[in-house]
Parts: structure tokens; sequence; C-alpha cells
């Protein structure tokens, strides 16, 4: 497999900064995106100095989870390494998720008297408050018999489920229609061995929704991202990385360490993002950095605070430079549209800046619509991990 079978060592450092939710449009009413309004001279500065692209996370067409898109990012072609949002929010949190569990990423939500759903996130209740809550359902939710339940705080309006118990399975369909306006939807199982399973999440739903019903915003549940446990290689066996996640917020935590990634401590801004990597820079090879605001603003369909969330990490740049990177790249995991308020399957622009082995090209900005033009070409995300390890000397020649 390539690139796994042409592995060398090196001491190079590779620094992977992943703005959530990057690539957007233009829309209807404007010319230029979030990030070709934004004043980023940093980026620009790399750009030109670097070389550019546009990668597709998954698959032409296809609009990515978060999950997915990650994997793509670490060089794991999210086709075949499939994984439930539930197993990245409980390994965020530090859950001890054990075979045979079953594991889905929760969301609050506010419903109407009718009980449709106005609000997907519960209006991004404080942390604090999803705390108060699970506490209740873990105190007044009865567990089905032969089922343990724990009920974990992510953050914000996220949480966790997961059920403990003999012949538990993860093939269910989300009940989070993805809109407004509907009903959440039943538990429902997506194979025949799974309809225990089902029933059993009903239950705990329909227990969860009364002892909610009196707590607006946040009176209500919706579930998704069932899943079990995988058994995968991780980054170090496959690329002779020791790598390092520096992150927010818990489930981009989950999907590192899902790939054998150490964390650090979180940052509370991208500010203090520089230091943290600073602490391990002479323990790892490769370097994670990831940074959630313009996903944030591009789901809320706001453009000027994605515009400013793309400046504040353009600000951040020198001290990560300062690091001393042999290979630092730019991207993100998917694209969030301000325009679509959600993810989107159009390509992601790529900057890779390596000042001994990168090749520049004509791109002078760092933006969607120049990065088509940019050396790097247009490729699928998963192949991205084989430029930073060749970049980074990193592969051996191939044959004779």
């Amino acid at each position: 497999m390539f690139p796994d079978r042409l592995i060398r060592k090196s001491d190079s450092k590779i620094l992977l900064c992943v703005l959530d939710g990057l690539g957007d449009l233009p829309g209807l009413d404007r010319s230029d995106t979030p990030l070709d309004a934004a004043h980023t001279p940093h980026l620009d500065a790399l750009a030109a100095a670097g070389t550019s692209g546009l990668f597709t996370p998954v698959a032409a067409g296809v609009t990515p989870g978060s999950g997915p898109g990650h994997l793509a990012l670490f060089g794991y072609d999210p086709a075949p390494y499939q994984v439930g949002r539930g197993v990245l929010s409980a390994l965020g949190v530090d859950f001890d998720l054990q075979p045979g569990d079953v594991a889905a990423r929760l969301n609050f939500c506010t419903l109407d008297a009718e009980g449709r759903i106005t609000d997907r996130r519960a209006g991004r209740i404080a942390t604090e408050v999803n705390r108060a809550r699970l506490a209740r359902l873990r105190t007044e939710v009865t567990a089905p018999d032969g089922v343990q339940l724990f009920w974990e705080t992510e953050s914000e309006h996220r949480g966790l489920l997961v059920l403990r118990g003999a012949d538990l399975y993860d093939d269910l369909e989300d009940t989070d229609p993805q809109i407004t306006g509907v009903p959440p939807l039943a538990a429902e199982a997506s194979t025949p061995r799974a309809h225990r399973t089902a029933t059993l999440v009903g239950e705990i739903i329909s227990s969860a929704m009364q002892v909610l019903s009196d707590t607006p915003p946040a009176n209500g549940l919706l579930l998704r991202g069932f899943a079990s446990l995988p058994d995968w290689p991780d980054v170090e066996s496959r690329y002779g990385l020791r790598a390092l996640a520096v992150t927010k917020y818990p489930m981009y935590r989950g999907v590192a360490k899902l790939v054998g990634m150490a964390t650090a401590a979180p940052y509370e801004t991208i500010e203090e993002a520089p230091a943290r990597l600073r602490t391990g820079w002479s323990d790892f090879d490769f370097f994670f950095l990831h940074f959630k605001d313009p996903d944030k603003a591009g789901e809320d369909g706001d453009f000027e605070r994605k515009q400013a969330a793309i400046e504040t990490f353009d600000r951040s740049v020198p001290d990560l430079l300062a690091l001393g990177p042999d290979v630092m790249v730019i991207t993100g995991d998917h694209s969030t549209p301000v325009v679509l308020a959600g993810h989107s399957w159009h390509p992601v622009p790529v900057l890779l800046h390596a000042p001994a082995t990168a090749r520049p090209d004509m791109v002078e900005t760092f933006g969607e619509r120049v990065a088509i033009g940019g050396g790097l070409g247009q490729r699928p995300m998963c192949e991205l991990m084989a430029q930073m390890l060749a970049h980074a000397g990193r592969l051996e020649k191939f044959g004779a």
C-alpha cells in the first residue's frame, strides 16, 4: 500500500493546520468567499512561496462529515475506514470505550409544543447547562434490563450516549433529521441483528424526552453516528510518525486518538495553540492543529464571522512558522458554505509550504478560486498525507 511501504525515518517535522469548514462559495450576491475576502497577509505569503491545490475530501459530489474529512487528511481513505461520530465523541472526552459498546453523538435540541425541532443545537447552550441536563438524565432515566447507560458532556449542545451490554449492535439510523420543522426520527435498525438495540434506544430516548420536556431550550435529544470501536492501524505503524493533536473540541481529539495520536491539553483561543505545540515539539514528528471557528460561522450562515475567524488564524501564522516546521500545510476537512449553512461536497483549498522541497507555482494568494490553478492540482484528500511525507523526506524511492 502506498505510501506505507515506502516509509523511511527522518528528523523532519510536519505541521498540519486544519481550519474546519474552510471551503466556501461566493453566493448569489457576492463575488468572493470568506477566504477570498479575508485579509491574510501571512497565508498569502506562504501561498506565494509554496504550492496550492484543491482536494476532494471523500469523492466527487459527496458531502463529508467531520470524521471522514479528517480521516482523509490523515491518509485513511474514508470509504473503507468508516466510523460513526459516537466513537469519535467517546474518545474525545476520554471515555473508556470497550469493544461491543454502542456510542452515539448526542445533540440537545429545541422542540416546539407539537414536538417539532426548531433549533438542532438548542441555541448552543453553555457547557454548564449541558452538564446539568445530563446529570438529570443519569439520575432519572432508568437503564433497560441488562444494559448500562453512560451520559457524558462533550461541549455546548454536544454530548455522548453509550450503551454497554450483551448483543448490542451499532447498525442504527440517526434520529437527527438534519432539518428543522419536523419531529426527531424514530430509532430504526438498518440490519435485522440490531432490532433489539433500536428498541432499547427508543425506550431510552422516550424516557429522556419526558425528563427534558420542562427544560427549554434544551428540551429534546437528537442522536447520530451510532458506532462501536474499530480496530485500525495507527499513524506510527503506517507512517512511522509520532503524532500530537492540538485541538479545542473533544470530537477532534477523538478522531486523532482513533488513529493513534497523542493529545495535548485543549486550548481556549487559537493564540494559545503555538505554545501547546512547542511543548511537544521535540518529542513528536507530526502535529495536527485544529481550528473550529470557520465551520461554526459557516453553519450559522455568518459571512463576516467566518471571514474574521480566518483572519484570526492568519495572525497566528508567524508563531507557527517560528516553531520551524519542515512542512506546513493549511487546509480544511470539508467546505461549509455560508449560503448553505452546512457542509457541502465542494473541494477544499490546500496550501503546502516546504521551503527546501516545494516547487513554487503561480499562485500568490490563498483562496478557492486561485487554488484551482495550483501545482498540487485537484486530487483526493487521502493523497495529501503522501505529499506531506514526500516533502518532509520521509518516503523512499519506488523501484530500482
